[in-house]
């Protein structure tokens, strides 16, 4: 029995160490707040660039980025950041356009290709918002292609895609502030119907409608008290 109980004690100091160091891989489903140059799909459109436009915006280094002060904070590695300056959650664009292949909902299954992640953080809809896009009717299953152009029903899709394709992963669903109360209740009714905690950002500086370096640091601090350190 001693000798048993050594060897268990052998193994465990070998393997402790291991497990020590495993840590939970983030991923990230977004719009523009959670672009920047080289860290998104080549394809995917950027807001946030290396180089600083102080016209734009004084965010322009990684490390300014909400998510990365979140993935560094908490001690998380990036798995997929899958964001896109512009998109929205639904099929539908700006000036009605059709924005199938940036949405959210066609987007929320390619963010696994390095293995399915423990945690996804998906920071949208102030597109929708701001194309003001249709509502749409509350809408759980049966979906067709054309209520994907709405609202309502594409993320209620998009969240029972991240459910199938990510079993067992944490799924956290981040609103902007300053969006309209449509857009807000329905983010909270369907959140709660597929039992999404809901991020619910308050105090967020911006210029030209997106977070600067202030901004940057109340979303990973508001996110970090949501989801732990």
């Amino acid at each position: 029995m001693k000798k048993i109980i050594s060897i268990l004690m052998f193994l465990f100091s070998i393997l402790l160490p291991s497990l020590a160091q495993i840590r939970p891989t983030v991923s990230i489903l977004g719009d523009s707040y959670s672009t920047f140059e080289g860290f998104i799909p080549k394809e995917n459109e950027i807001w946030y660039f290396n180089k600083l436009d102080t016209q734009k915006t004084d965010v322009h280094e990684v490390e300014q980025t909400w998510w990365w002060q979140v993935i560094k904070n908490a001690g998380y590695k990036l798995g997929v950041n899958n964001s896109w300056s512009g998109a929205t959650i639904c099929n539908t664009g700006y000036n009605d356009d059709d924005y199938t292949p940036r949405s959210f909902v066609t987007r929320s299954a390619q963010l696994g290709s390095l293995g399915c992640p423990d945690i996804i953080l998906v920071c949208g809809a102030t597109n929708d918002n701001w194309a003001n896009v249709k509502m749409g009717d509350y809408q759980y299953d049966n979906w067709t292609c054309a209520d994907l152009y709405y609202f309502r029903p594409a993320l209620a899709k998009m969240f029972v895609n991240l459910l199938q394709h990510y079993p067992n992963t944490k799924i956290y669903f981040i609103l902007n502030t300053e969006l309209k109360e449509d857009i807000n209740e329905s983010v909270r009714t369907i959140c709660h119907h597929y039992n999404i905690p809901l991020i619910t950002l308050h105090d967020i500086d911006k210029q030209n409608g997106h977070p600067t370096v202030k901004g940057m640091k109340a979303i990973a601090t508001q996110v970090l008290e949501r989801i732990g350190k």
